[in-house]
Parts: C-alpha cells; sequence; structure tokens
C-alpha cells in the first residue's frame, strides 16, 4: 500500500472519501447508480433512459437474469454508461424467475428445496447453507460472462445482501474485486470507515436504498434529499422502470416505485435542483481508479 493507506494524524478527523477523490472539503458529491439493470426489458429501457436522458451516472447489471444480455448489448452499443456487476444470489421476483449462472449442480448449497435460488424472504436461510467456495464459483461466473461480452465493469455491488451479508462473502467478493481492479459498493459501518481509514473511498454516509421508500410522495421526498444532501460522498441506489404492462406483469409489488424513480430521475426538475444545490453527479470510474492507485483493500 502507498501513503494514502496510513491513518489520520493525531487529533484530526480522517478525510472524507470526497476528499479522497480530491474535492474540496465541503464539496456535495453523489452517486446515482441504477440497479437490477438486466431484470426485465421495461427496467432496461428506463435506466438507459435515467442515465442517457436523466441525472442518474451509472448501473449495475444483474447477469443471471433473462434480460442481461440485452443489457449487455445495450452497454456495447453506448459504451460510456458506466456499470457494476450486481452479484446475485437472490430471485425476489414472485412471477419471474432466474436460476444462478453456474451449473446447478456445482452450486448447490444457493439453491432452495426446489433447487431455485431463493427468495428474498428466505434470505437468512441462503446465508446459513450457502458455501463460500460455491458463492465463488457463482460469482466468478458472473464477472467472466461481462468479461467475455467485451465489456468492462467499474465496481461490484450485490443484490439484497447489504455488503455481501456475510464477513466471509464480503471479503470473498473483495479479492475478486482486487483481481479484476474493480471497486465495492460498501455502505455499512465499521467496514466503511475501515477502509476509508485505508485510504479508500466509499460512501461517507447513509446509503439510499430507493426501492425502500414509500411510493407515495417519493418525488417530494427526493427533491428534499438532494436540498439536504451532506458534505462529503453519498451514493443513491436507484431502481427506475417504465411502469408499463410488463412491469405490472412482473412487478406488481414495485413496479409503482420503479416507474416514480424513473420519473423522478429524467424530470427537468431534477436536474435544475442538482445544477442549484451545486452537486456533483460522479459514478464509480473515480472510485475504481483511487481504489487502483491506493493498491486495494489491506
Amino acid at each position: 500500500m502507498d501513503g494514502h493507506s496510513s491513518g489520520p494524524a493525531a487529533g484530526t478527523s480522517p478525510a472524507r472519501s470526497s476528499e479522497l477523490l480530491g474535492f474540496p472539503r465541503g464539496a456535495r458529491v453523489l452517486i446515482l447508480n441504477c440497479d437490477d439493470f438486466g431484470m426485465y426489458h421495461a427496467v432496461n429501457a428506463a435506466i438507459l433512459r435515467s442515465v442517457s436522458d436523466g441525472i442518474a451516472s451509472s448501473c449495475s447489471l444483474m447477469v443471471p437474469c433473462p434480460w442481461a444480455l440485452h443489457g449487455m448489448h445495450l452497454l456495447r452499443q453506448n459504451l460510456g454508461i458506466p456499470f457494476g456487476i450486481h452479484l446475485t444470489l437472490v430471485c425476489d421476483a414472485t412471477h419471474y424467475r432466474w436460476g444462478p449462472l453456474a451449473a446447478k449442480q456445482r452450486a448447490p448449497s444457493l439453491l432452495d428445496q426446489a433447487g431455485e435460488l431463493f427468495p428474498f424472504e428466505r434470505i437468512p436461510e441462503l446465508l446459513a447453507q450457502a458455501r463460500l467456495s460455491e458463492v465463488e464459483i457463482e460469482f466468478r461466473a458472473q464477472i467472466d460472462a461481462v468479461g467475455r461480452a467485451d465489456l468492462t465493469p467499474t465496481h461490484l455491488d450485490w443484490h439484497c445482501l447489504a455488503d455481501g451479508g456475510r464477513d466471509d462473502i464480503f471479503d470473498l467478493t473483495l479479492a475478486l474485486a482486487a483481481e479484476h481492479g474493480l471497486a465495492v459498493r460498501v455502505w455499512r459501518e465499521p467496514r466503511r470507515g475501515t477502509l476509508r481509514q485505508q485510504g479508500l473511498p466509499v460512501v461517507d454516509h447513509d446509503f439510499l436504498d430507493s426501492y425502500r421508500m414509500d411510493t407515495d410522495g417519493k418525488q417530494t421526498r427526493f427533491s428534499q434529499l438532494l436540498r439536504d444532501l451532506p458534505a462529503g460522498l453519498s451514493e443513491w441506489a436507484m431502481h427506475p422502470g417504465l411502469g408499463n404492462e410488463e412491469s405490472q406483469a412482473i412487478d406488481p409489488y414495485g413496479w409503482r416505485r420503479r416507474q416514480a424513480d424513473c420519473e423522478f430521475l429524467t424530470s427537468p426538475q431534477a436536474r435544475e435542483l442538482i445544477q442549484q444545490e451545486g452537486i456533483v453527479v460522479i459514478d464509480y470510474r473515480a472510485i475504481q481508479q483511487a481504489w487502483s492507485q491506493a493498491g486495494g483493500p489491506a
């Protein structure tokens, strides 16, 4: 590790991640990442619109999902869109299924009694039985599929698993990221503070998951959150979707949330508010570069 990895001098507060990226201490820096790219067509279309025509800065691809190939095609057509890999061990859609990318016989501990990926409400069972060696097989299959498509991601994050859900899964992901020269989305303490002490930029503040927000009044809430955005590096995981018939059939409980995200991200009001507030919107390329220069986590 280089000099960035040393802790702060006695009596001083650690540098914010925004400062590690070269921004002044008072800068308000925001990553607007669209999760779930590849889940289904209406999500792909909404994310493309949110990044190309809206204020979103990047996206994360769910490689095992049925529309991932379409998502990779869109990324090849739009090489300027930075993206991460949304490492996926969970199928949270009740009426619309996807399985692991690796052959099921190579990762049986990732499957429930029906031979399918665990649903969201059974994540504790998944984490209790998943063998780390099989998690690695599946994660490598997802990363390798992106490489075979001649695409270069910027970072790794997880679908439905906060910081990987388990310490060993988190550590595995850090190792895979270092192997491939990628950053990792890290948003829980104490890991967040530990990595920042090593000179690795991660979010400075509470992570926002838009899917957990109520649909009613969501636009107003987003606007207020932008006005209240603190100095430092923040990240919002957004979940845009079109809200069309496909969305309603596949995602009966979530399509309104996704539609609200898309409407906000592509609204002139959101862009104007970003400008008025002087918020700097970035993507994971800056994080990836900083992690690479620092030599990755210790």
